[in-house]
């Protein structure tokens, strides 16, 4: 019995089949440097958390003002790496695609591609743990600002630790555009 899913799928790969497959790795390339920036989210929300964080502190205490201060930007600096891989990855996918000029199966092509970019995602995660991280040490830093420098390695720590998920994802993003083993 045919289904109105199969007939859709069926078109669906008949019409891909018809297009020239540049184009379509093309086509999937701007998709998925707009996909890769959906990481941003998670960065954008990490660094207003440190920032509100750095805020409140620095109302609490006004005398730590500084401290705060140079804890949220190192924070917010350290939040900010899941963004840049994501942002690289977009670039990579609009103006250096290395699948465009692979010869293959169009369709792992442009999955991979899409995959790459999709890879990207993980890097939410980080941005959003890294600027929590960074909030929480600022609200400490502003009870207890003698213990500045523990409190900024203890930070940076839990950080990188915390960006790994983003460099996998990286990583991920890099074998599928460059050393594909599915090619």
């Amino acid at each position: 019995m045919y289904t109105i899913l199969q007939f859709i799928i069926d078109s669906g790969f008949d019409w891909l089949a018809e297009q020239d497959p540049k184009a379509l790795i093309l086509a999937a390339s701007a998709i998925g440097a707009g996909i890769t920036m959906v990481a941003r989210i998670g960065t954008a929300i990490g660094q207003g958390y440190a920032a509100g964080k750095a805020a409140e502190a620095s109302a609490m205490n006004p005398k730590t003002i500084r401290q705060t201060t140079f804890v949220m930007l190192l924070g917010q600096a350290v939040t900010e790496t899941s963004g840049i891989f994501s942002l690289v990855i977009a670039l990579i996918l609009l103006y250096t695609n290395p699948l465009f000029n692979v010869s293959g199966v169009g369709i792992v092509l442009i999955c991979s591609t899409l995959g790459a970019a999709i890879a990207m995602i993980a890097g939410f995660g980080p941005g959003v743990g890294q600027g929590y991280a960074a909030g929480q040490a600022i609200e400490a830093i502003s009870y207890r600002s003698h213990m500045q420098g523990s409190i900024i390695r203890t930070m940076l720590l839990g950080q990188a630790i915390g960006q790994t998920t983003g460099i996998y994802a990286l990583i991920v993003a890099l074998i599928l555009l460059y050393a594909n083993p599915l090619l």
